[in-house]
């Protein structure tokens, strides 16, 4: 049969209708928890089978969108990628995002991007410091390091593992002090009110890490949107996943592409994309830095920047992805209510997690504090923390459950400052990061803490198996 584009398209479709039905029966356990016609998932076993903390899901759409971009074969970042990056900033409303490889290397990129000479007087250079939280993932604190910045870590809320913001004024250092970078923990929004009149009154950066909150709200506006940048990650316990990937999300200046692009791309001047040349027009005509004039522009690097693009095959995964996005959002604050609801005779054992700006929790929904503001949390996790008063202590429980097939987590990497890598940073060099006060809350969450899963993949008999496995093990005591 000779080769002509009508037999080309025939057989990708063939292709595709294989791979669809391929996905259908061998990813049957990764089909959305709340999906209609529960014959379509294995058959969940009491005990046996394992509930994920977290974990991808998709159906054959995704399988077909990662198929067809293969067998087009493009692979490097390229139009799946631009789609989605439109489509990703659509949906958050903001000016544009810039696709990346990892939640991790968002995060190395938006505080990387502070440091642009672009950016004027307001650029940050080494020594200078950014406010951060003491406990939380490691990855919203590195790159602060990894830029010879200076962390100055203040304490979490246990109640809502976020920032304490009344520490802020402690924190700040005139002359010194120029950013702010904290995550929404566990998608709850952090008290974005106060972040962002701190930051306007000190006119300071703000970058929201929001990697474990897509499509929580904040007075109604999506986190996110109300940083100067902020990140997100696409890792499979994340609320959509491209296997791999993450975004820096630009809320309002566009200055910002170019440099977030430039130290995504090597650090380069040039901002052609993958495939093409000479956008500008002037390729063979710029004189920049000491170089001779009319140096190929496409070699010229105004930053020391970093290869974190990711493959456009991850790119139409995502858009797949982003269609189903609201209905994991809702799942997952579902999930949370059903556990929250299922678990409520618990609470003489463990202290339960509040949205910023609540003031308590009842069957009929939670009440709120007098500031007026009020949050919607898309739960990453549902957090467990036992309370110094009860029975058994929390390493006791976490090996209950893992011993019953329940996956579970503690808040990241705890109290930060306690792990091993800043011990000993502390005794190498003290200067290099700052603490406020005792980090008593950090330590609380270090010591007390854990959480178990809200993610869409989770069915009505796993989330009745995990309230019945708490339930009877506090009924021992």
């Amino acid at each position: 049969m000779s080769t002509t584009p009508s037999n080309v398209a025939t057989l990708k479709a063939e292709i595709l209708r294989l791979a669809r039905e391929f996905s259908r029966q061998a990813h049957g356990a990764n089909r959305p928890g709340y999906e209609a016609g529960a014959e379509r998932h294995p058959a969940f076993v009491a005990g046996q089978t394992t509930v994920p903390y977290a974990g991808r899901v998709f159906t054959e759409d995704e399988v077909e969108a990662a198929v067809s971009a293969t067998l087009d074969f493009w692979l490097t970042l390229g139009k799946e990628g631009e789609a989605f990056e439109k489509k990703l900033a659509a949906f958050l409303g903001i000016k544009t995002s810039v696709l990346c490889n990892s939640g991790s290397s968002a995060n190395l990129l938006a505080v990387s991007a502070l440091s642009s000479p672009r950016l004027g007087n307001r650029r940050l250079k080494p020594g200078d410091e950014i406010i951060t939280v003491a406990a939380g993932f490691p990855t919203t604190v590195a790159p602060i390091l990894q830029n010879a910045f200076v962390p100055v870590f203040i304490d979490n809320d246990p109640r809502t593992l976020n920032a304490r913001v009344e520490q802020l004024n402690e924190a700040y250092r005139e002359g010194k002090t120029k950013a702010i970078i904290m995550a929404h923990t566990l998608g709850n929004p952090f008290n974005l009110s106060a972040a962002t009149e701190f930051c306007r009154k000190h006119n300071l950066w703000l970058i929201e890490d929001n990697c474990d909150a897509l499509g929580c709200t904040y007075d109604g506006r999506f986190t996110g949107t109300f940083g100067d940048l902020s990140t997100q990650s696409f890792y499979p316990p994340h609320h959509m996943t491209l296997g791999e990937g993450g975004a820096v999300n630009i809320v309002q200046s566009l200055k910002f592409r170019a440099i977030v692009e430039s130290f995504r791309d090597w650090g380069r001047d040039c901002w052609c994309a993958s495939g093409k040349d000479n956008t500008c027009g002037k390729r063979y005509d710029w004189q920049l830095g000491d170089l001779p004039k009319g140096y190929d522009h496409k070699f010229i690097y105004s930053h020391f920047g970093y290869n974190l693009k990711p493959l456009d095959i991850q790119a139409a995964i995502g858009q797949v992805q982003l269609e189903k996005l609201p209905r994991f959002i809702q799942a997952r604050i579902d999930n949370w209510d059903y556990l929250r609801r299922g678990l409520a005779d618990c609470s003489e054992f463990f202290e339960f997690m509040l949205p910023t700006h609540a003031s308590g929790w009842t069957p009929d929904g939670f009440t709120w504090d007098a500031s007026g503001h009020k949050t919607v949390c898309s739960w990453f996790g549902f957090m467990l923390r036992v309370k110094t008063s009860a029975p058994f202590k929390k390493f006791e429980f976490a090996r209950h459950l893992d011993q019953s097939k329940i996956g579970n987590r503690m808040l990241f990497g705890g109290n930060l400052v306690r792990q091993p890598v800043l011990v000993q940073l502390r005794k190498d060099r003290p200067e290099s990061f700052r603490v406020v006060g005792d980090l008593a809350g950090a330590d609380q969450i270090m010591n007390e803490a854990l959480f178990i899963g809200t993610y869409p993949g989770l069915t009505r008999p796993m989330l009745d198996y995990v309230v019945d496995t708490v339930c009877a093990f506090v009924k021992r005591y």
